[in-house]
């Protein structure tokens, strides 16, 4: 069956993973990236719509008709930031996104990436937030929604990243790649692309996927 995916964060590293496996996958016959910027990829089965403020989608309400599943990869660190701060860029902002997806295309399947460690009632403000905003999405009343906690993301192409020091750290850690894929925490840009891919077009018993979820649903496809 032929997918059609709405796709968020495409400027940075783990949004551009699942576009380009998106763009790669015979499965996926058309995607729409939502940037805030212009971002530089062109595909004939990809359509760029660049809009500043993601918490009031309603001016793009028609052209987001018509979609069967969301990857939703945006987001936004939480260093430097306050609770109430990132509570209204990481819960208020994507569950108004969602709210809006859901009363547009009701029969899609919604995909977060969220992180290893997200708790409701974690210890730590970033998990605690993400833990809330993983609750409202799986209740909205989508099709089918799964929450990608995503641990290391271990680049197997060339991927943006936006802060120095991440870049800085992936340069340390290329050689030291093939062993970090043995670890549980660890998956791939490719894999985990095809695992959205996969519980988009295959409803999956587990909602939430841990990096070795996204790995064992890669082996099994």
């Amino acid at each position: 069956m032929p997918l059609s995916p709405i796709l968020t964060g495409a400027s940075g590293m783990v949004g551009r993973a699942v576009l380009l496996e998106c763009l790669d996958n015979p499965n996926v016959e058309r995607i729409v990236m939502i940037n805030r910027h212009p971002v530089d990829v062109h595909h004939p089965k990809l359509t760029e719509i660049i809009h500043a403020d993601f918490s009031d989608i309603e001016p793009l309400r028609e052209q987001l008709r018509g979609y069967d599943a969301c990857f939703y990869c945006a987001g936004v660190s939480a260093v430097g930031k306050s609770e109430e701060e990132y509570t209204r860029l990481t819960y208020a902002l994507v569950v108004s996104f969602a709210r809006t997806l859901c009363e547009l295309n009701p029969g899609l399947v919604f995909t977060y990436v969220s992180g290893m460690g997200t708790d409701v009632n974690g210890r730590q403000m970033w998990a605690r937030v993400k833990g809330r905003t993983e609750v409202k999405l799986l209740n909205v009343g989508f099709r089918d929604a799964y929450m990608f906690r995503l641990g290391m993301l271990l680049p197997e192409r060339d991927l943006p990243m936006k802060t120095a020091w991440v870049a800085a750290m992936y340069r340390i850690l290329k050689p030291l790649a093939p062993l970090l894929r043995r670890f549980s925490w660890a998956t791939t840009d490719k894999k985990l692309g095809r695992a959205m891919i996969i519980v988009a077009l295959h409803p999956q018993e587990e909602k939430i996927l841990e990096s070795t979820d996204i790995n064992r649903l890669v082996t099994l496809a």
